[in-house]
């Protein structure tokens, strides 16, 4: 455990956000290295991983809600000196996680062929997809027991061992991937189904490596039988903070489903340049995404210990420390998107729509900086209702206008992209508000309450 109520605000947030981040750009390249290979199976491959990729959402919901609602918990417990707290959310998080990964692998197999086909630009595209979610479900199931143990460890101050095991699975995942995909030293290539086996096969040696790690070395909360038993009182406490953000994963699950059936008529290459620039665009935003996740945990701790000119100090220095790092990458996608979308295909035609699709894109980078580091305030606060609201909000804008826009002759790729970069600086802005004036309300209230 880690006292995060002391000392420089700055140096926790760089000692919380550099690991994090190392592990969530090793975990990213889980989706990379299959997309690298599978881009050699052709356009079809990469529009089904992409399409089939974007189930993916709904399993980070999931493991958002499980994840930051006992990040929260435990970080307040950790900051009110409360261990006991802290081992009873824990333990009762491994439950949770248990029935999650039930209802995905149930789930998964029933709908998965239903879900290919209504997103899939054509028959091969959809039965690609099919077969990749076949293979990838056991890895997406896996996640939830990765997320229960790396998120308690995040709330008690430490990221490095989560960092660890991502670095880990995803080198093995990287070393699985060519010699499934394509049949390297073995000579019988499994092709996309490759790809969903490898990454599964990875995850799982992650979570034995995070196992060994809570039963050798994790002291301030750990596995105890007795608390192993449902306590619902605990499971409110847990999806009350983590439903919120989960919402937030499945409306974003939503938005890029519309999207995938608003460039369809386009064909595969269109589905196939949207989504590798998608996911180039979340590699991007791993460095904002570390500095929110390491937001939370350090706000957590100094909210629980009610020390609230700390928590707004923790809000000042990740604004301006993401919002620098998004500027500078912003250029860069005005520069040369082409490099990076050209890394995973040489298609002419998927090139330049993802190209274009980034450069675009790009003008909300900062702004999307903002609502990250945002939520990880309220999720450190115990209030991630207004990151849903804000987030339904877009949403709906962009639904209603893009879909508008779908059905008027001469509809361009490009009017969809300019339409999400305005509903995010919407987005930007109110929650921005709501969080400043949350803040400013349990600072009086705390002030009033000293001087009573």
């Amino acid at each position: 455990m880690k006292d995060l109520t002391q000392g420089s605000i700055a140096r926790h947030l760089v000692a919380l956000a550099l690991p994090i981040a190392i592990g969530m750009l090793f975990q990213t390249l889980y989706v990379l290295v299959d997309l690298y290979f599978v881009a050699r199976l052709g356009d079809a491959a990469i529009a089904g991983v992409a399409t089939a990729g974007n189930l993916q959402f709904i399993i980070m919901g999931l493991t958002q809600v499980l994840g930051v609602g006992a990040m929260a918990l435990i970080a307040r417990a950790v900051g009110a000196k409360n261990p006991a707290d802290a081992n009873l959310v824990f333990n009762q998080s491994l439950l949770l996680a248990a029935l999650f990964a039930a209802v995905t692998l149930v789930g998964g197999y029933a709908f998965a062929g239903s879900y290919a086909r209504a997103l899939g630009a054509d028959a091969e595209t959809a039965a690609l997809g099919t077969t990749y979610l076949y293979w990838f479900l056991p890895g997406l199931a896996l996640q939830f027991a990765l997320i229960a143990m790396g998120s308690a460890l995040r709330g008690t101050g430490l990221a490095k061992p989560g960092m660890i095991v991502q670095v880990a699975t995803v080198v093995l995942n990287a070393i699985l991937a060519p010699v499934l995909i394509a049949g390297w030293g073995t000579g019988k290539p499994l092709g996309i189904a490759g790809a969903g086996v490898a990454t599964s096969l990875a995850i799982a040696v992650g979570v034995v490596m995070m196992i060994v790690y809570f039963a050798r070395l994790e002291k301030y909360v750990g596995v105890d039988g007795a608390l192993l038993k449902p306590d619902f009182a605990t499971w409110k406490r847990i999806l009350k903070i983590g439903v919120p953000p989960g919402g937030e994963f499945a409306l974003m699950f939503l938005f890029l489903a519309l999207v995938y059936l608003i460039i369809r008529p386009f064909g595969p290459a269109a589905q196939a340049g949207f989504g590798v620039g998608s996911r180039v665009m979340q590699a991007i935003f791993l460095p904002a995404m570390a500095v929110a996740f390491a937001v939370a945990p350090l706000a957590g701790q100094n909210a629980g210990a009610r020390l609230l000119p700390r928590v707004r100090e923790t809000f000042d220095k990740a604004a301006l420390i993401g919002s620098a790092i998004m500027a500078v990458l912003t250029l860069f996608c005005h520069w040369r998107p082409d490099l990076l979308v050209g890394f995973f295909t040489q298609d002419a035609e998927v090139v330049r729509i993802g190209s274009e699709f980034l450069r675009i894109i790009s003008w909300n980078f900062v702004a999307q900086g903002l609502i990250f580091t945002c939520a990880g305030m309220f999720q450190a606060l115990g209030h991630t209702l207004p990151p849903l609201y804000c987030t339904a909000t877009r949403v709906s804008v962009f639904a209603c206008v893009a879909y508008w826009l779908s059905t008027r002759p001469g509809f361009e790729l490009h009017e969809v992209w300019y339409v999400s970069v305005a509903t995010v600086t919407l987005q930007a802005i109110l929650i921005i508000t709501l969080l400043l004036r949350d803040i400013g309300r349990r600072t009086r209230e705390t002030t009033a309450t000293a001087a009573a």
